[in-house]
């Protein structure tokens, strides 16, 4: 028999689910516990109801009101706030939501690829004592979870919340944003909000919305096909039997007998010492003697940077892995892993293309306490296995393509009102680089639209030297992408961190962070923050004129006058003449510009200056320590 009361009682249950009663209030995920929002502008509030539902928020001393519309979406405008806190936020509807430990201060936004993402962790050798000191819970840091959509903008993120500078969450910060939060906040004593939208390996277009690519015919045609397209997949790969991992006993094995094992020398690349056009693994094998006040406590292994990716073990232990090749190695071995008298350490190091093995100009030792045994030199080697064809690559990534990250990352925190933006990109765009200057400017305007605030400040860090040094003047896509940023200076309110001289050759992602922290902070000390004195860049060109053979260079940003940091003549300046091929030049700082010639040279048409993928020794600054940024520029005859 089929009880009757059963189908009342659902009905009432799906009556109530479906009512304004059941459809709580909910929040962005911005919109939190700790957050920071912006001071001394209007600010909204968003989020999510039942339709027609009345919503009341309680904020500083103050009521706001507003009705659900009928979409199920409710905002207020709050009028600019005071600074300060912790405040506590309440919000009244169908349910109750409290949020606790609110600051109000200035936020801002920061973005763009791996240079932004880089955690101060990562970065923990030369910033130790930073982490470790850390104790400014007003600044608050939100990292963004990496989302992609290829179709539509996101409503709400997917994940997030508010974490203080202190010791605990530190380590987690972008290192760039950290330090820019910090000399701020030393200025002003003001709270910083720092959002973080930052993905590595990511070109910019990713970052753009639809409307913001208009101008660009071929990145429209590329979103129109992917609006439509199934995710492709990655054909399967089948690795060869690696011996080393199936031999027995294994070749990490502290009872393994090495036989047919070949000296190397780390750093280097195996391709450099014998092994050519080997794409797989290759092992590596070292014994050191450890003195006992090595032993009973806890060590660390450096190990550069290893191309493509590694698996470390220590007395026949593995101690660490890193799947891919730009970031440092640093494994952490627990107390007990060492011991009196001879320890094994083995790696096993696979690459997939080009040279592999250990790049050189990296630091490899290990260390504790204060003792360290230096890794450099001779160490035994044994192929494993050979990729016979290469690996399939993935040629689709989601992540990359036009507006996907904006769709997932951007588009929903547009409603957050943010003091300004900082962005850290570049190095994914080297490839296409003389499209950058047009889609840098189109960047700003599309987030400027967004966020619907014409005059938005937006600084952004000019790409740091990498690769090896040309010792000729040459053709380079990092100058081409220098010089794009550059000239995006002419969009209003921006400023340009100049980081030609922090840069490393060997290593995409720097060392010096917190240079350029201090940099980006600098522009916005001078632009938002009333310090209109400040010089806050370095020398940036503003005119040729030649006389002669001779080009005179003036400069903007000279501070109290041109310099050089090594005490010799200015270096990396390069004139073409009417066959518009470099040669170097001569130059001489003279009545704070630059005089620049080169014999036998009558009629200069342009000039360079530190025009390179990493040029050689930069030296051009002004005296108040700010590097000249590189650049190329016609002649005034």
């Amino acid at each position: 028999m089929i009880n009757n009361n059963y189908y009342v009682a659902g009905a009432l249950l799906l009556s109530l689910l479906h009512s304004p009663a059941a459809a709580q209030v909910r929040l962005p995920r911005l919109v939190r516990d700790s957050m920071v929002l912006q001071r001394e502008a209007p600010v909204k509030l968003w989020g999510w109801a039942a339709p027609g539902e009345p919503v009341r928020i309680r904020f500083q001393g103050k009521q706001f009101r507003t009705k659900t519309n009928t979409d199920g979406t409710w905002s207020v405008i709050m009028p600019a706030l005071k600074p300060g806190g912790p405040f506590t936020l309440q919000i009244d509807a169908s349910n109750h939501i409290t949020l606790r430990d609110i600051l109000v201060g200035d936020v801002w936004l920061c973005a763009g690829q791996s240079n932004m993402v880089h955690q101060m962790i990562l970065h923990s050798e030369r910033y130790a004592a930073d982490i470790a000191t850390a104790n400014y819970p007003a600044i608050r840091h939100f990292k963004i979870p990496q989302t992609s959509d290829l179709r539509d903008p996101a409503q709400d993120l997917t994940g997030g919340e508010w974490k203080s500078a202190t010791q605990a969450d530190v380590a987690d910060f972008s290192a760039v944003a950290y330090f820019f939060a910090t000399q701020l906040y030393e200025q002003y004593h003001v709270p910083i909000g720092l959002i973080n939208a930052s993905v590595g390996g990511t070109p910019i277009e990713a970052w753009t919305s639809k409307e913001g690519l208009q101008a660009f015919p071929a990145l429209t045609s590329t979103i129109r096909s992917n609006e439509n397209m199934t995710r492709p997949g990655v054909p399967a790969f089948l690795q060869p039997a690696d011996p080393g991992l199936d031999d027995q006993p294994t070749w990490y094995d502290t009872a393994y007998q090495p036989l047919h094992w070949r000296p190397i020398n780390i750093p280097g690349y195996w391709e450099d010492q014998g092994i050519r056009d080997l794409d797989g693994t290759v092992w590596y094998r070292r014994e050191i003697s450890i003195p006992p006040a090595m032993t009973g406590k806890p060590a660390l292994l450096r190990l550069g940077r290893i191309v493509d990716a590694d698996i470390v073990y220590v007395n026949g232990k593995m101690i660490g892995n890193t799947g891919y090749q730009y970031p440092q190695r640093r494994y952490q071995l627990p107390a007990g892993t060492l011991k009196p008298g001879k320890n094994l350490i083995v790696i096993r190091v696979t690459n997939q293309s080009g040279k592999g093995g250990f790049i050189p100009d990296k630091p490899y030792y290990l260390t504790s306490g204060h003792d360290t045994i230096d890794l450099k030199g001779t160490w035994s080697y044994k192929v494993g296995n050979v990729y016979a064809t290469p690996p399939p690559t993935v040629t689709f990534r989601e992540q990359n393509a036009p507006t996907a990250l904006y769709n997932g990352m951007i588009a929903p925190i547009t409603s957050y009102t943010i003091k300004g933006a900082l962005w850290y990109q570049g190095e994914s765009n080297a490839g296409n680089a003389g499209e950058y200057a047009q889609l840098l400017p189109a960047l700003i305007q599309d987030w400027r639209r967004q966020w619907k605030v014409n005059t938005l400040p937006f600084f952004f860090v000019q790409l740091p030297g990498f690769m090896e040094y040309q010792y000729l003047p040459s053709e380079s896509n990092w100058a081409v992408l220098r010089e794009a940023q550059r000239k995006t200076l002419a969009v209003q309110h921006t400023g340009m961190a100049i980081a030609i001289d922090l840069g490393e050759w060997n290593d995409v992602h720097p060392d010096r962070k917190k240079e350029v922290g201090d940099r980006l902070a600098l522009l916005a000390r001078k632009a938002l923050y009333g310090e209109e004195s400040l010089t806050a860049s370095g020398p940036l060109p503003e005119k040729a004129s030649a006389e002669g053979n001779k080009v005179t260079i003036r400069f903007t940003n000279t501070g109290s006058g041109l310099t050089t940091n090594d005490g010799q003549p200015p270096a990396q300046f390069a004139l073409a003449g009417e066959d518009g091929k470099f040669v170097w030049a001569q130059a001489r700082i003279e009545n704070n510009t630059v005089v620049v010639w080169v014999e036998g040279m009558n009629a200069p048409r342009r000039v360079r200056y530190a025009w390179a993928d990493n040029p050689h020794n930069p030296n051009l600054y002004n005296r108040e320590g700010l590097p000249a940024s590189p650049f190329e520029t016609t002649i005034d005859l």
